[in-house]
């Protein structure tokens, strides 16, 4: 199981880049991608723990995408036979390593891989019962109770059936794969005692504590 995230998919979070918060500035030609490993997921609501090594961990909430198909080099135009379930996840960052990263250039995985980085909601939702259009759907995160992102996939730069053809050109797609299509803008820090909750077209997803 692969879990392929998207970056820079949000104009307003491209924006947010150029005000300093790291990973680049420019808007892409192309989908960017990174991998994370399997024992990057955070799974049932599980509080996540602020790693010691970072200073400045990030949360950033993303449609998320799981695949339920073989394929490889897949025609965007029959991209939507190889995803029928959709959910939420949050993208920790660990935004100083990552600032790091990008002033040397130098890989992205200290800052993007690290262990249970990767919050997935314990429930997806059949994409038919919220109107069968990935690119009209609503989601926002609020942090102790205030809404810091609202997110409309109509808003991606590339929509999901093009980042599945995308990568598809580079790695085989499997089933139980995760695609976590990129964040909106408000992302910001985390500290311990927060609680972050994340609601997809007004159903809760996601409701766990940052330790």
């Amino acid at each position: 199981m692969k879990i392929i995230c998207i970056g820079r998919n949000y104009a307003a979070h491209i924006d947010e880049l150029s005000r300093g918060t790291g990973g680049g500035t420019a808007r892409p030609a192309a989908p960017v991608w990174f991998l994370k490993p399997d024992t990057a997921l955070l799974r049932n609501n599980d509080p996540f723990y602020i790693p010691r090594f970072s200073q400045e961990v990030h949360y950033e909430c993303e449609l998320v995408v799981r695949i339920d198909r073989v394929g490889k080099c897949i025609e965007e135009r029959f991209a939507h036979r190889y995803y029928h379930e959709v959910g939420l996840g949050i993208d920790f960052t660990a935004r100083d390593l990552q600032r790091e990263a990008v002033a040397g250039g130098l890989p992205w995985e200290a800052a993007k891989a690290f262990d249970r980085s990767a919050a997935v909601a314990p429930l997806f939702v059949p994409l038919a019962e919220l109107g069968g259009e990935v690119q009209n759907l609503h989601f926002e995160l609020a942090v102790n109770g205030l809404t810091r992102q609202s997110g409309f996939t109509g808003e991606m730069l590339f929509g999901v059936d093009r980042l599945i053809a995308h990568v598809s050109q580079f790695l085989t797609l499997r089933m139980g794969d995760l695609l976590f299509t990129g964040t909106p803008a408000g992302v910001g820090p985390v500290r311990a005692g927060d609680n972050l909750r994340a609601a997809l077209e007004g159903r809760t997803l996601l409701d766990f504590d940052i330790r």
